[in-house]
C-alpha cells in the first residue's frame, strides 16, 4: 500500500514531488510528469505525444506517467517554457521560435535558409547541431529530449511565381512581427507587413498584402490559397520543434529512467516525423486540387547570398553564436 506522501506527491510537478518526499524522508514510488502542449487532438503533435506518454509508462511499468493537457490549456507557450525552465512543468512541446527570448541558442534556427532542406534540418538536429543547441538549453534549465518537425515555411502571393529573391521585390509580404523576417524580405527588395495570422485572409483578399509565408498545412487549412494562387516552395524557414523536459525534473529521474524517457521521446519524434509527413501530403494534393500552381525553388544559394546582410546583423548582436552558424551552414 503506497503511504499518503507518496499519493500526494503524485500530483505535483516531478521535481517538486521529489523534493516534497525528501523533505519528508519518504522515498517518491511513483511520479506524474504534466505536460503542456499547444496542439489539439488528432494533430500529428498530440498523436506522438501520446505515444511518448504511453511507452514511459510501459517501460517503467507505470512508475511514471505523463499526463498531456493539450490546445494550450495551461497557458501560452511564452508561459510555459517559463513553468519548464522553473520546474512547474515537467514537460514540453515547443517550437524553438518562440524559445529565443529564453534561450538565446535556439535563435539560429530562425535565420533565413539556415537549413538547407528538411531532411537536412533532420539530421543537424539529431547530430552535432542538436546537441549544441542542447547545451545552450540545458544552462537555461532544459532539458532537450527529442526534435519534432513543425515543416517548412514558403512564399505564396497573388502576383506570379518566386524563383529568384529578384521575384521578391516589389511585392508586399506579411511577416511574423520578428526584426530577423523583416529583414529577409527586404533584403530582396520587398516590402514586409508585420502584422497578426489572423488579419492574413482579408488582407490577402483586399490586396493589403500580396503575399504570406507559411507551410502547406496553414497555407491550405487557412483557405490562403484561396487568395494567393502561387505558391513557391522555397522552405526559407525550417524551425524544428522539441520535446523538453525540465531539468528539475530529469534531475529526480534515476539513470535508467533517463534512458527510458530520452528514447520514447526520439521514438515519438520518428512517428511524428512520418505523420506530419504525411499531412503536409494531403495539403499539397488539396491546393493543387484547386488550382494553385506551385514551384520548387531548386537553387537557394541567391537567397542564402541575399541573407548576408541579415545574418551580419544577427551575428554582430550574438558574437557568441558565430561558430555555431558557421557549422550549421556548413552541416551537410
Amino acid at each position: 500500500m503506497n503511504h499518503p506522501v507518496s499519493r500526494i506527491a503524485r500530483r505535483l510537478p516531478l521535481a517538486l514531488a521529489a523534493g516534497f518526499a525528501a523533505t519528508m524522508s519518504v522515498a517518491v514510488d511513483a511520479a506524474e510528469l504534466r505536460a503542456w502542449n499547444i496542439h489539439p487532438e488528432g494533430y500529428p503533435n498530440t498523436v506522438a505525444l501520446e505515444m511518448f506518454a504511453e511507452e514511459v509508462a510501459e517501460k517503467t511499468d507505470g512508475e511514471i506517467t505523463v499526463q498531456l493537457f493539450n490546445g494550450g490549456v495551461l497557458g501560452s507557450q511564452p508561459d510555459a517554457i517559463e513553468q519548464v525552465r522553473l520546474g512547474a512543468l515537467d514537460v514540453g512541446q515547443f517550437n524553438l521560435g518562440p524559445m529565443g527570448t529564453s534561450v538565446p541558442a535556439t535563435n539560429a534556427v530562425s535565420l533565413p535558409f539556415i537549413f538547407k532542406s528538411i531532411p537536412q534540418m533532420y539530421r543537424a538536429m539529431d547530430g552535432e547541431i542538436g546537441d549544441l543547441i542542447g547545451e545552450g538549453m540545458a544552462e537555461k534549465g532544459i532539458v532537450a529530449l527529442a526534435w519534432y518537425d513543425s515543416g517548412a515555411r514558403s512564399f505564396y502571393n497573388s502576383e506570379r511565381p518566386i524563383n529568384t529573391p529578384a521575384d521578391v521585390e516589389g511585392l508586399k509580404i506579411r511577416v511574423m512581427n520578428n526584426d530577423l523576417f523583416v529583414g529577409m524580405i527586404e533584403a530582396m527588395g520587398g516590402n514586409a507587413t508585420p502584422m497578426a495570422f489572423a488579419e492574413v485572409l482579408q488582407s490577402l483578399q483586399t490586396g493589403v498584402v500580396d503575399g504570406a509565408e507559411n507551410n502547406p498545412p496553414s497555407y491550405e487549412s487557412t483557405s490562403h490559397y484561396e487568395a494567393a494562387k502561387y505558391y513557391s516552395l522555397s522552405e526559407h524557414l525550417i524551425i524544428p520543434e522539441c520535446v523538453c523536459m525540465s531539468k528539475r525534473s530529469w534531475d529526480a529521474l534515476s539513470a535508467e529512467q533517463q534512458d527510458i524517457v530520452k528514447t520514447a521521446a526520439r521514438n515519438s519524434a520518428e512517428s511524428q516525423r512520418e505523420l506530419w509527413s504525411a499531412r503536409q501530403e494531403e495539403s499539397m494534393a488539396k491546393v493543387k486540387a484547386a488550382g494553385v500552381e506551385v514551384n520548387t525553388v531548386e537553387d537557394k544559394a541567391p537567397f542564402q547570398a541575399a541573407m548576408a546582410p541579415v545574418y551580419e546583423q544577427f551575428l554582430a548582436a550574438n558574437p557568441d553564436m558565430v561558430e555555431l552558424v558557421e557549422k550549421m551552414q556548413a552541416a551537410e
